[in-house]
C-alpha cells in the first residue's frame, strides 16, 4: 500500500495539547497511525485518501492558538521493514535483560529476554523514551500470576515483555486499526500466548474484572480522559505505569489521578519524557 507522511511542526504554549486536538480530528479524517515527537508529530495516510484541501481546512480550523509548519512526502509501494532497518528501528538493550529486534535484524545481543518486534506503522519499537522507560518499570516489576491491562499496546511489545515476565493474562487495547493487526502479528512472532488483543477505545473496559497492573503509553489527554476507566478496573493495591507525557505534565496528571483513588508513587524521566507509578488506594 502506498502511503503518504505529513510531518508537522507546531509552535504553541502546549504542544501536546495541540498535537492531540490534531491527531484526533487527522484520525477523522482517515490517517491511520501518529507519532509523537518532541516539537510536533508524523501522520500517515494511504494515498488514495489523501485530500490536501481538507488536510489545509483542518489545519486552519484547529480550535486552539497554535502555529503550525507541515511537509508531505509520498512512500512508494516498498518493504517497511526495510524502511524501519534504514531509518528507524536497530537492535536495543533495555536493562541488560532484554533485547528488542526484528526478523530482518542478524547480528542480535543476548539478553535473558529476546522481544521480535516488526514494527510496519505501528508505534512502539523501545527508541522512543515513553516507550524505553515503560519497558525499565515492566523488568522492575514482579508480574507472576497477574491479570495485566495494556493500554494503548502498539505494536504489543509491553503486553509480550509482561507475559514473558510470568503474567497470566494480559489484555491489549489500541484504537488504531493498523496497530491492532500489527499486535496480532508480533504476538504470533514471538509464540507468546495469552494475550487479548482488542480494537476499541476505553469502552473495551466496560465491565472488565480488575487487573491487577494497568500499562498505559499514550499521551497526557487520553489519559486525562481515561483516567476514570483505569481506576474503575483496578482493586485497591493495582499499580498503573502511565507514560506518553512530559514533565511539566507530571502535576496535572497527579491531581487527576487522585480523584479516582491513584496515589502517586515515584516516576522515570528521560529527555524531559516520564513513566509515572501510581497505585490504587
Amino acid at each position: 500500500m502506498k502511503y503518504i507522511e505529513i510531518h508537522f511542526h507546531v509552535k504553541a504554549d502546549d504542544i501536546t495539547l495541540v498535537t492531540d486536538i490534531l491527531a484526533a480530528l487527522l484520525a477523522d479524517a482517515g490517517y491511520d497511525s501518529f507519532v509523537p515527537e518532541a516539537e510536533g508529530m508524523s501522520a500517515y495516510i494511504p494515498e488514495s485518501q489523501y485530500d490536501e484541501p481538507a488536510l489545509q481546512q483542518i489545519i486552519g480550523q484547529l480550535p486552539v492558538e497554535a502555529e503550525i509548519e507541515w511537509s508531505c512526502r509520498h512512500y512508494a509501494d516498498q518493504n517497511w521493514n526495510e524502511e524501519w532497518e534504514k531509518h528507524y528501528f536497530h537492535p536495543i538493550v533495555v536493562g541488560n535483560e532484554c533485547v528488542i529486534h526484528s526478523t530482518f535484524h542478524t547480528d542480535i545481543p543476548d539478553a535473558h529476554y529476546k522481544i521480535v518486534i516488526d514494527p510496519k506503522m505501528a508505534f512502539g519499537t523501545g527508541h522512543h523514551e515513553t516507550t524505553l522507560l515503560m519497558l525499565e518499570w515492566i523488568l522492575s516489576h514482579d508480574f507472576d500470576h497477574e491479570r495485566v491491562l495494556d493500554m494503548g499496546c502498539g505494536t504489543a511489545i509491553l503486553a509480550i515483555l509482561a507475559r514473558m515476565r510470568g503474567a497470566a493474562e494480559v489484555t491489549a487495547v489500541d484504537i488504531d486499526e493498523w496497530a491492532y493487526h500489527n499486535a496480532l502479528e508480533n504476538i504470533r512472532l514471538n509464540q507468546v500466548d495469552g494475550i487479548d488483543v482488542r480494537l476499541g477505545d476505553k469502552q473495551q473496559l466496560n465491565g472488565e474484572v480488575p487487573y491487577d497492573t494497568v500499562l498505559a503509553n499514550i499521551n497526557r489527554n487520553i489519559h486525562i480522559d481515561n483516567m476514570e476507566a483505569y481506576a474503575s478496573v483496578m482493586h485497591p493495591g493495582s499499580t498503573i505505569y502511565m507514560s506518553g507525557f512530559y514533565t511539566q505534565d507530571l502535576p496535572v496528571l497527579e491531581a487527576c489521578a487522585e480523584k479516582f483513588g491513584l496515589k502517586y508513587q515515584s516516576h522515570k524521566e528521560k529527555n524531559n519524557w516520564v513513566a509515572a507509578r501510581f497505585i490504587k488506594e
